[in-house]
């Protein structure tokens, strides 16, 4: 849905430096409407910023021009627009630039960078200004002739038009820096960089009161709206919150408790010298004995199944079909054990009979877009075994980075794992999700190494989690791409014979063609030999990563995301091959890439895994796009990772999976961490795809899609058959790190949203997901759903909180309801504490608990606490 952009093509870029010429071909010009540019005075003092290194500063800026240490920008959302042309709405913002220096920004000799996520109209933008589409969401922003300068104490409005209307703060510019003409090399970040916040009616306008008859969604969730949503649940008394979570397969209590008194006993063979290990370190109170063993779990096939008999007199026994088993035994054990702290620990009598739903239980994490490192993983690995997930897919490369060292290859880490500002290509990959000027900023710039490869692929097998590593292409490879072009200019220009024998692109392609990312710069070329040559030798060195830590690997996933329609179209190199091959669209050139994709894997004993492309066929149905089962690949074992359950794609994944591909379910509208828990602009996340609340997660039914769909939802949709559902392999929930510079945002993203895959992937149907009265089945969810927030407030996160496992979970706001002159508050996880004022100041841990209806008048604030006295979001409404 981007608007189409053409940069020119990458031979002339590479033989230019990004600062010269300083002037590109106007892209496209603002519309009438948008925002001009003025120079305003202005009395708005600096705030303390960090300075640039001084050696930096005195280098980049003339004596005579102010410093980017003392320029301040503000980015506002100003007003979203809506017109019988654009009815869905474009999104008017502005930079706001302070120069708080006593020196003035000059007229002529500067360039501010900076990223965005979503599409900018680029163009003149008033007052002599003109802003740049470098490459992908990668801007500038420069003077033109008719710009003045700005002098101290001034402001300048610079207009931001974004064809699109835009929701998140996400969406706004990231990572600006400054760069002056005489050190064209050298990026100074503005470390005084804010959003201002979205308060006004115009700002969060979804088109419900424009002039065009449509109707926009609701604008803003409310206190109340949170309100009505938690009130689905019911406060469960302690005794009645379920004890285990993912719900075990069969549980029967006793009627005696096991007192805890010292360390456990415990007692296995030789097979279990690992899990024997993990019981020593879990349990540091016991005292009775523990016993692990190996052996048949009557009734269940699973190799990961277990028995665990906790018995007053005998102690405990896990038994399980293989040592995965007998591991997933113990985390149900620690789960059944007392919160840290309990006066008289003790464990109720219990037989649990255990196995797991799906045999792919997955969490994607990317750490291509924004890096993140071994401790990162090693976190989630133990929160994913913790909740008997397996399987971690391990996004590690992508447009903006490539993190996996290969042998042979050291240019792909060398430049494709460096972000940074540099007027020479060749040298690293350009700033992307506000990563800035510095090649040393650690989101930007990272990479694997093959010892550190090694220690993640050791740990995760020491937690019975496989780990599928994703390789992306023919899209999304930019980072692949640009870093062959440089192996090819070094050896070309070193004499060196082979310098081709890499690359990736054709340089006489002249496709048309944007990504969702707006690159046109950024896909592997099927047309050369040399792409192969790539990507044989990349598969070879992973498998023998994997074969030197021991871990097996069955699979690779070779993405198969994304790729912009016009790819290809106009490369020579791939014309040619058609000819060869006698490929008469591109949908055939898409069939032999990934043919011989399938063949390189093999080789090596693997089957081919990626995203739902790989196993469809773009095609047009009514003149709309549709995708249909590729019927090439049916028999060949691929495995495909369906996201897309939108927009006439709803059964997608039921279709694929009756066609014959074996299915990883990974809907965008469910299973996506990344995405935004509601439409409000400071959530954090993207919203491209959908809202996902904790709910949604929860409510997620695997084989029936659409049970709850509106009934013209349905129609025409399939819904899978026998066959079809045998081919389900399992789900996964996925992150996307767009948004994700440090690891505490992954906290707030994937938990607790997480612990509600995990339910889903482990544990059987619910009664409500079957259940055809719609009645029944409202009062079976009720039930269930209690259950679940319940173990979470009451049980399940408070153990993280007390056992100091440094997960800082997204706290939610409370919900608020004004009823007869009291305030109501409630929360989606029952059982936390909530903590209110009354004169409009935050909350703290010192704060009067919520007891019951609040009487208080004035300006109401509530927030809910974890053990530790952690604050979450803050909710607030007036008491008049």
């Amino acid at each position: 849905m981007h608007r189409e952009t053409r940069l020119g093509n990458r031979t002339k870029a590479w033989g230019s430096a990004l600062a010269a010429p300083h002037w590109l071909a106007m892209l496209a010009m603002l519309a009438s409407s948008s925002a001009t540019s003025s120079v305003t005075s202005s009395a708005t003092s600096s705030a303390t910023v960090a300075a640039a290194p001084a050696q930096a500063a005195s280098a980049a800026a003339p004596d005579s021009a102010a410093s980017a240490a003392r320029l301040q920008v503000r980015w506002e959302l100003q007003r979203n627009v809506f017109t019988e042309q654009a009815p869905r709405g474009r999104t008017q913002a502005r930079l706001i630039v302070t120069n708080n220096d006593s020196r003035p920004l000059p007229a002529r000799g500067w360039t501010l960078y900076f990223n965005s996520m979503d599409a900018l109209e680029t163009g003149a933008v008033g007052g002599g200004l003109v802003l740049e589409q470098v490459a992908g969401g990668y801007f500038r922003l420069l003077p033109g002739d008719g710009f003045a300068g700005l002098a101290p104490g001034q402001s300048l409005e610079v207009g931001l038009l974004y064809p699109y209307r835009i929701v998140k703060l996400d969406k706004a510019p990231t990572g600006p820096y400054l760069v002056y003409d005489t050190a064209p090399d050298v990026g100074l970040p503005i470390a005084d960089y804010a959003l201002l916040p979205v308060t006004r009616p115009e700002q969060v306008s979804t088109g419900n009161d424009n002039t065009t008859g449509t109707t926009g969604p609701k604008p803003l969730v409310t206190p109340a709206d949170t309100y009505r949503r938690n009130a689905r649940a019911d406060l469960l008394p302690v005794a009645a919150v379920p004890p285990v979570l993912p719900t075990p397969l069969h549980m029967q209590p006793g009627t005696g408790k096991l007192r805890l008194a010292g360390k456990p006993a415990v007692s296995a063979p030789a097979a279990l010298r690992g899990e024997a290990a993990l019981a020593r370190d879990l349990f540091g109170a016991g005292g009775a004995p523990l016993k692990l063993a190996l052996g048949k779990v009557e009734g269940q096939a699973s190799p990961e199944a277990y028995r665990l008999v906790i018995d007053a007199r005998d102690g405990i026994a896990i038994t399980g079909n293989s040592p995965a088993g007998v591991f997933y035994g113990l985390q149900t054990l620690r789960d059944l054990m007392p919160l840290p702290g309990t006066a008289d620990p003790a464990l109720p009598e219990v037989a649990i009979t255990d196995a797991p739903r799906f045999g792919h239980r997955g969490l994607m994490l990317d750490v291509a877009r924004n890096f993140h490192g071994k401790a990162t993983v090693f976190k989630w690995l133990d929160l994913m075994a913790r909740y008997k997930l397996n399987t971690l897919h391990f996004h590690l490369t992508d447009d903006e980075g490539w993190r996996l060292e290969i042998a042979g290859l050291p240019e792909l880490t060398a430049i494709g794992a460096v972000r940074g500002h540099s007027t020479k290509p060749g040298v690293r990959l350009q700033p992307a999700y506000g990563s800035g000027p510095d090649p040393r900023d650690a989101a930007g710039s990272g990479h694997f190494s093959r010892a550190d490869y090694l220690d993640i692929l050791r740990y995760a097998k020491a937690r019975h989690i496989d780990v599928i590593p994703e390789i992306e292409m023919p899209g999304h490879a930019r980072a692949a791409v640009q870093a062959m072009e440089a192996r090819y200019h070094r050896l070309k220009a070193a004499g060196g014979k082979d310098a081709a024998k890499y690359l990736l692109h054709d340089f006489d392609d002249r496709s048309v063609y944007k990504s969702p990312q707006l690159y046109n710069d950024h896909v592997i070329n099927p047309g050369l030999e040399s792409s192969y040559t790539f990507i044989a030798h990349v598969v070879a060195e992973v498998v023998k990563l994997h074969r030197a830590a021991g871990v097996p690997l069955r699979t690779i996933h070779m993405g198969g995301d994304e790729l912009p329609d016009g790819a290809w179209e106009k490369s020579p190199a791939s014309l040619a091959l058609m000819r060869r091959e006698k490929l008469e669209t591109s949908a055939d050139l898409w069939d032999y890439f990934y043919d011989r994709v399938d063949g390189i894997l093999k080789r090596h004993g693997l089957f081919a895994s990626g995203w739902e492309e790989m196993a469809a066929r773009k095609t047009t149905l009514a003149g709309r796009h549709k995708l249909i089962p590729n019927p090439r690949f049916t028999q060949r074992g691929f495995s495909a990772y369906v996201w897309n359950n939108k927009e006439g794609a709803e059964d997608l994944a039921y279709r694929l999976a009756n066609a014959g591909y074996d299915i990883v379910l990974a809907p965008v509208t469910k299973m996506y961490m990344d995405m935004a828990h509601n439409q409000n602009p400071e959530e954090p996340g993207v919203n491209w795809g959908a809202y996902v609340e904790l709910d949604d997660v929860h409510d997620f039914i695997p084989f029936d899609y659409l049970k709850n769909a509106p009934d013209k939802a349905r129609i025409g949709k399939d819904g899978l058959t026998d066959y079809g559902r045998r081919r389900v392999r399992g789900m996964e929930a996925t992150l996307f790190t767009e948004t994700v510079r440090d690891p505490a945002r992954i906290d707030y993203l994937v938990m607790p949203r997480l612990l509600a895959v995990a339910e889903r992937a482990w544990a059987p149907d619910p009664a409500w997901a079957t259940e055809a009265d719609p009645a029944r089945a409202a009062a079976l969810h009720r039930g269930a759903w209690s259950g679940f927030v319940n173990a979470l407030g009451q049980r399940v996160l408070p153990r993280l909180d007390l056992e100091r496992a440094g997960v800082d979970y997204r706290i939610a706001p409370p919900g608020l309801l004004v009823e007869d002159g009291r305030v109501l508050a409630n929360h989606v996880l029952p059982g936390l504490a909530l903590r209110y004022t009354s004169d409009g100041s935050t909350p703290t841990a010192a704060s009067r608990l919520v007891t019951g209806p609040i009487a208080e008048r004035g300006l109401i604030k509530v927030a809910a606490f974890d053990r530790n006295g952690r604050p979450g979001l803050v909710a607030s409404v007036e008491n008049r």
